[in-house]
């Protein structure tokens, strides 16, 4: 008889985080895991539709018993079946949602990445929801930093945009291939080496063209104050619904960073350019190899990797020491994190090969 982990919904961060990778967990190591309290303490606790999303996609890819999926519940069981299958796959937010919705699709592909490139064959998926919404890395990010630092662990996928989706509607779109096959190697970044380059984009969709570029005019004249050459293309798309943000990533000669910033009504196009140009250059002064985001998102596939890793991040944040606490609850990994919260730190991680 199989022993259930027991998660706390509401333990530190207490957000969308502790669902993700408790479901990964789950999926990658057969292990059912009942999660209790889902986002207690947030303004609309309980599975929201990008939650529910992932509930449902990684239950199709491992054929899980699943109890409490719907909008609102504040307690799910999720008991893998089988292996993740690779295959091809759409998944839809707005189906979960039974509406318009713009949670986020890039949070759902990190939900099911590492068990569909665990698998040994490739997959293909259709991902629809919003693709740069707040509180989730935009579609630049996974597709300039997050999937390009993965490659270098041994994961391979490729993203394409084929819609953006901002808040609130939605309707964005991004296809995905996962090779599969993928043999986790653990990663040493101590050092990030020189700036080589900044680029990037200032977007706008069924908004005035003069809005793009005066996202991209104040953040080139910021960064060329603070001595940084940066490429940043003002663009005017189409989309179901309106929005915009300013998109920048920063080579160096060992790491990848991602900076972006949204706009919403009221807000200036200078306060979204100033806003993502404000970390870039704090981040650039601090010396770290990784961005605190960055720090968060490998940490699992570090912990799966077989061997140490090593990273050094800009700042220690809440999420981070969540994601940890949830980690070590389905596998025996060594985390250790040299600094507390909010401070720049350390992080080594011995991995544990679970597939």
């Amino acid at each position: 008889m199989k022993t259930w982990v027991e998660i706390d919904g509401s333990f530190g961060e207490g957000g969308g985080q502790v669902i993700r990778t408790s479901l990964t967990l789950s999926a990658l190591t057969g292990k059912p895991v009942a999660i209790h309290n889902i986002r207690k303490n947030r303004p609309n606790p309980g599975l929201a539709p990008q939650h529910l999303t992932n509930v449902l996609a990684l239950a199709e890819i491992c054929d899980a018993n699943v109890e409490g999926a719907e909008i609102g519940s504040m307690k799910l069981l999720f008991e893998p079946q089988a292996k993740p299958r690779a295959d091809r796959y759409i998944f839809d937010v707005t189906e979960a949602a039974q509406k318009g919705s713009a949670g986020s699709v890039t949070l759902i592909l990190q939900t099911l990445l590492l068990p569909l490139a665990l698998t040994n064959a490739k997959s293909h998926l259709v991902l629809r929801g919003g693709t740069n919404v707040a509180w989730s890395p935009p579609y630049e990010y996974i597709a300039h930093v997050f999937l390009p630092m993965l490659e270098r662990m041994g994961i391979k996928a490729q993203c394409r945009l084929n819609a953006r989706g901002f808040y609130p509607v939605g309707g964005g779109e991004m296809t995905v291939e996962i090779f599969g096959s993928a043999s986790l190697m653990p990663l040493k970044l101590t050092e990030r080496g020189n700036l080589q380059r900044i680029w990037g984009n200032a977007t706008a969709c069924n908004l005035p063209a003069h809005i793009p570029q005066r996202m991209a005019d104040r953040a080139g004249a910021i960064l060329k104050s603070s001595g940084f050459s940066a490429e940043i293309t003002p663009r005017r798309e189409r989309c179901v619904g309106s929005g915009a943000g300013i998109f920048l990533t920063v080579q160096y000669e060992h790491a990848l960073a991602g900076f972006s910033a949204l706009g919403k009504p009221g807000k200036y196009s200078e306060e979204v350019a100033e806003e993502a140009c404000a970390y870039l250059i704090e981040y650039h002064k601090s010396g770290a190899s990784v961005d605190r985001y960055l720090a968060d998102q490998l940490l699992l596939p570090m912990s799966l990797a077989d061997g140490v890793s090593e990273l050094k991040t800009d700042c220690i944040s809440r999420h981070l020491v969540t994601n940890a606490h949830i980690i070590r609850q389905f596998i025996a990994v060594d985390i250790f994190i040299d600094a507390e919260v909010g401070e720049p730190g350390r992080i080594i991680v011995s991995g544990a090969t679970v597939y």
